[in-house]
Order: structure tokens, then sequence, then C-alpha cells
């Protein structure tokens, strides 16, 4: 977890101590460093990678209507099956005005422009990888959900600010070192911004 990601939950969060539901925790570091904050966090995953984090998916969450005042999704909506029952669920276990805090892949953004970068940072790394940049990008596209789709099944319950495009493959095994390249490719138009970020609010 990049400190960028912790600074922008925490700056959209309401302060601790707060009830934080965190969809997709993977691993636990963000769960671990708002717990380390004075939020108490609920993580899940249906694939979890931690013993802190709650094997089940969004939408087979047992909870009581309301029982969160924010969530955090970060990289993990456009894997959430089914989209819609489960974004449904999401807004039930919320209490009306609570923040939803995103942090995307925008799987369009995600062209062979920007795969051919990734794989060839990867390359570098002496982790080369047997596919070419078109298949991976056909191979996201097929799998995992637009950003498109997502605001859309979001906006049955939820107002949404305006998605702020920035980096996203540093943060794809790679590491913070490369932000800075991918940033200055984004800005002379030679990779695209893969990544956004929203803010919304349960009405």
């Amino acid at each position: 977890m990049s400190d960028d990601v912790l600074a922008f939950v925490r700056a959209n969060l309401p302060p601790p101590p707060c009830r934080v539901l965190e969809v997709g925790a993977g691993e636990g570091e963000l769960a671990a460093a708002l717990t380390t904050a004075g939020y108490d966090v609920t993580a899940i995953d249906p694939d979890p990678r931690s013993g802190h984090v709650h094997a089940v998916a969004l939408a087979d969450l047992e909870a009581e209507p309301g029982t969160f005042e924010a969530a955090v999704a970060i990289r993990s909506l456009h894997h959430v099956h089914p989209l819609a029952p489960s974004l449904e669920r999401l807004a039930e276990v919320l209490q009306p005005g609570a923040p939803l805090v995103i942090d995307e892949m925008d799987v369009v953004a995600f062209d062979r422009r920007a795969a051919d970068w990734w794989l060839q940072q990867q390359a570098v790394r002496g982790h080369a990888r047997d596919v070419s940049p078109q298949q991976l990008v056909d191979e996201h596209r097929a799998h995992l959900h637009p950003l498109d789709a997502i605001v859309e099944a979001l906006a049955a319950w939820f107002d949404l600010g305006a998605a702020v495009r920035g980096p996203w493959l540093y943060r794809w095994d790679l590491g913070a070192s490369f932000r800075d390249e991918e940033e200055s490719l984004i800005a002379v138009g030679r990779l695209p911004a893969v990544g956004a970020r929203i803010v919304a609010v349960r009405r």
C-alpha cells in the first residue's frame, strides 16, 4: 500500500472512531493502518491473504442495515461479482451520508500503450511476461468491470463526485519508484491515466 493511497483514504473518511467497511482488503495492509489510526475496521475479501481479513464476498456480507459509517474500496470494485447486487448490499449496510472512498483501475483506459509500458518495466525488472500488449488488454477488458459500469451501478444509491484521473500502473507489481516516470508520460500524452479516484456519498 502506497502512502498516497492512505493519505487519500484518510482525507475522505470521517474522523476516528468510525465504523469502516473495507471491500476487497487483500492482505489487510490498509485495514491495519486504519485500525492503528483509531478506526473500527471490518475488512472483507472473497480470497483474503491475511488472517485479519474476513473471507466473504460483498454480496454475502451479513450485517445490519446502516452498520457502517464509511466504506473503502481500493482496486477492488472492478473484480466484484455480481456487480449490481453487490453494490446494493454495500448501500444497505452504510448509513445515509456515509462516504465511499474508491480507488479504481479504468479498464477502458488500459490500452496497448499502457500494457506495452508495463510489460517493458516488468522485463527490465527480470519478470518478463509471455504475453503481448494486446493480449493483456483483451484479457483485462474481458474479465474486469469498466469504470462506467461501476459508476452507473453505484448511482442508484450514491451521489458520486467527479473521477480524478492519475497514475495506476506503478502500483501493479512495480513499485513507487516507477510513479514519476508514469506521471511524466501521462503529462505528455504518451500514457493514459489508468487510475481513477472517486468519493461517493450514500443517499
